[in-house]
């Protein structure tokens, strides 16, 4: 009997030493490389700008990831509204979205109104323009908006984000869609060769440029860029915290040698509060640090200031790791 309870006890001891050792090296610190952390960014389809975007800001994080031990991945998703909501359930660290639909979710309002305001939302910083563009037919002889009383408009699909900005710029303006002899609602692929077909005078595109459905009609007939300003502009801007001005460049798209200004919203990029602060400074740094590189990323955003991205469009409050970084920078 003893020598069994002696074996036994033997046994129980070296399983218990084992045990301990497997615990302990468990519990031990892991190399640099195994405590790698993740960010991840959504974005929105494939093809757009919102994913090049967020691909551009991963490569420049992962550039130095073996220094801060950070992997950032990018996500294609469905757009602001799923990113927004992803975001508030802690399944994305950031995500893309229109300033408009942004201040939506903080505020509760528009297409967050049943579920009430995110007030952990954060800003990040605010990218690329997303200007509402007035194209017009070359031969319509259309110098400024108020020159498509009467004539033929399309002004978006019902439920797109153009169709709604151009009702809110019409009731602002005192008028609605009697304005036009025919308000057509042609989706943003049909537009272009409408116009360049005669069938319409001119329309509203929000979009973030360069664009395709720009480029066509300016390219197939000329089609001219017509500034979007005045009065009802300035006050739009100034009531709205997700407008901006915009100028489009010269000479951006063919048969359009001048600058042409108008107002937007702008794609910002947005986080939770409960994002770590080193972990939203850390991609805010990765971006400014290579700031001429991100440029030249997508040509949406080569033509972005840092102190605009700052503060312009940012429609919830700025998140601690970003401010820290502007402060430091000078740029707030």
């Amino acid at each position: 009997m003893g020598s069994f309870f002696t074996v036994s006890f033997s046994k129980r001891l070296a399983l218990t030493t084992s045990a301990a050792a497997i615990f302990a090296a468990l519990a031990a610190p892991l190399p640099a490389a195994a405590q790698q952390k993740f960010v991840s960014i959504g974005t929105g389809g494939v093809t757009g700008v919102y994913y090049a975007a967020g691909g551009a800001i991963c490569r420049l994080v992962n550039k130095d990831r073996k220094e801060h031990g950070t992997r950032c991945s990018v996500e294609s998703t469905g757009g602001s509204v799923f990113n927004i909501n992803t975001i508030k359930a802690g399944e994305l660290d950031l995500g893309v979205v229109q300033s408009d639909v942004g201040y939506n979710a903080y505020k509760g309002e528009g297409q967050f109104k049943e579920a009430g305001g995110f007030q952990k939302l954060r800003s990040v910083f605010s990218i690329h323009p997303e200007p509402f563009t007035v194209v017009a037919r070359k031969d319509a002889n259309i110098k400024s908006f108020d020159d498509f009383k009467g004539k033929r408009f399309n002004v978006g699909n019902p439920g797109s984000g153009t169709r709604a900005s151009m009702e809110q710029f019409l009731k602002a303006k005192g008028v609605d869609l009697s304005f036009f002899s025919l308000a057509s609602e042609l989706r943003p692929d049909e537009h272009g060769p409408a116009l360049c077909d005669g069938k319409i005078d001119g329309f509203l595109y929000g979009v973030g440029h360069p664009s395709a459905n720009i480029q066509d009609p300016t390219t197939t007939c000329g089609a001219q860029l017509v500034s979007l300003t005045g009065p009802v502009v300035d006050k739009l801007v100034a009531d709205f915290p997700y407008y901006a001005k915009v100028t489009i460049p010269a000479g951006l798209y063919p048969n359009n040698p001048q600058e042409t200004s108008t107002y937007g919203v702008l794609a910002t990029f947005v986080t939770s509060a409960d994002v770590p602060e080193e972990t939203v400074y850390l991609v805010v740094k990765a971006v400014f640090e290579n700031f001429e590189d991100f440029k030249k990323l997508h040509p949406a955003l080569a033509n972005l200031e840092a102190k605009d991205m700052a503060k312009n469009g940012l429609s919830a409050p700025l998140h601690p790791g970003a401010e820290k970084y502007f402060k430091e920078k000078g740029l707030l």
